[in-house]
């Protein structure tokens, strides 16, 4: 019987995925302070391309210099770095397999200081927990809206150019488009928000720039939250309902992931149910629901880190396609170990904590110590699994308030 975690995957546009494994994204933080790619993503995504995936998805590229979610973000505005993304584009491609860019807008989820000014679709802000992190945004209007989504797809046409196999949509996590679906964060009463059909039209607009932007037959694909987590956020129901919107819009993958900063599931399963931990994706019972409704390929991303579990999600059913991050982090080949049968060498961490109950609660941490083992390979050097929390909450404030200086001053 044939390995399912080896069996390709043609998805609708007839692109081919060689196995069943993607690198799900994660933020590497990879550019210069005015936001260009660095020689550090080339050894990184060259050691990730011959680790045995058949996707790669890279961290977030954001569309808007102005508007970056952390230092260093990468942002595609132009063809002025045209030679550095295709040199990335090579890299993450040498191994023969896939390799998408994410594209993202953080909306109002930016450290404060870091751009001019943060913009979302109403003035509506974090919490108290967050609030001491995160400025109040700035209701976007309706020219802008509409010059985000034309970034959008300008952003799609120029990786495409560069050589990257396909695009995704960050639509989850809290950022910018996520915001949009929410009616926590959305508060808007015209076209863009009002009812939960309006508060997709943001989203699918964005997708019909991209589709006129790159043609048929260049997959996009998008991750979604399958929930957020969080009271008048957006509902598995709305999920469930915008899943069904893009597959008849012509989607080519969708990744299931979940929560925010505020309800960070996607980094620590915190908010799931025991039974979704112990099957190791957190958000299979969602993919099992929406599989009867959608024909798209499906995603799942969190919590996979045997090829037990692997196997057993595949062969329900419910999805097409296993995401992988974490991982891959400390372990760059950690899916052709898998594929070959051998156990991971290392064990990931299942959770970074710094014993500070603030920062504990929040995603950040997690982000900050698994971006420091990208860097890592970016230099060169090999990860370090056992670093402690506090050393890197130590380094990542350090580097952070330096990079933000370095960030804003260059943007001046």
């Amino acid at each position: 019987m044939t390995d399912p975690l080896q069996r390709p995957l043609t998805l609708p546009n007839g692109s081919i995925l060689r196995n069943r494994i993607a690198k799900s994204a994660m933020s590497e933080a990879l550019g210069t302070p005015d936001n260009r790619p660095t020689s550090a993503l080339y050894p990184l995504y060259r050691r990730w391309s011959e680790g045995g995936c058949g996707l790669l998805i890279t961290g977030n590229v954001m569309i808007d210099r102005r508007a970056l979610g952390e230092p260093n973000n990468v942002a595609l505005e132009d063809d002025s770095d045209l030679a550095m993304f295709q040199a990335w584009a090579e890299s993450a491609t040498s191994a023969g397999n896939a390799c998408w860019m994410q594209l993202n807008h953080p909306g109002k989820q930016a450290p404060k200081g870091l751009n001019q000014e943060t913009v979302a679709p109403s003035a509506v802000g974090f919490g108290a927990e967050l609030a001491r992190f995160f400025d109040t945004p700035r209701a976007l209007s309706e020219e802008e809206i509409w010059d985000l989504i034309a970034r959008f797809g300008r952003a799609a046409a120029l990786c495409q150019r560069a050589g990257f196999t396909g695009v995704q949509i960050h639509a989850a996590h809290g950022y910018l488009i996520s915001q949009f679906l929410s009616a926590r964060h959305n508060l808007r009463q015209d076209a863009w928000g009002g009812d939960a059909e309006r508060r997709r039209r943001f989203v699918l607009e964005v997708y019909a720039a991209i589709r006129a932007a790159v043609g048929a037959d260049f997959p996009i694909g998008i991750k979604l939250n399958s929930a957020d987590f969080q009271k008048g956020g957006v509902s598995e129901e709305e999920a469930s309902a915008l899943m069904r919107s893009l597959d008849a819009a012509g989607i080519d993958l969708i990744e299931i992931s979940g929560g925010t900063y505020e309800a960070p599931a996607m980094s620590t399963g915190i908010s799931l149910s025991a039974s979704s931990r112990e099957r190791e994706a957190y958000f299979l019972s969602f993919a099992e629901k929406v599989r009867h409704e959608v024909n798209v390929p499906l995603m799942v991303t969190g919590g996979f880190r045997t090829r037990q579990g692997m196997v057993a999600a595949l062969n329900s059913a419910a999805l097409d396609l296993i995401g992988v991050a974490r991982p891959l982090a400390i372990e760059p080949d950690f899916p052709r170990r898998i594929l070959a049968g051998e156990p991971p060498r290392q064990q990931t961490p299942s959770r970074i904590s710094t014993g500070i109950g603030a920062i504990d609660r929040m995603a950040l941490m997690e982000v900050a110590w698994y971006g420091r083992q990208l860097r890592r390979m970016g230099q060169g050097r090999e990860p370090r699994p056992r670093e402690s929390a506090l050393t890197s909450l130590a380094m990542t404030l350090l580097e952070s308030g330096w990079h933000t200086f370095r960030s804003r001053r260059v943007r001046a």
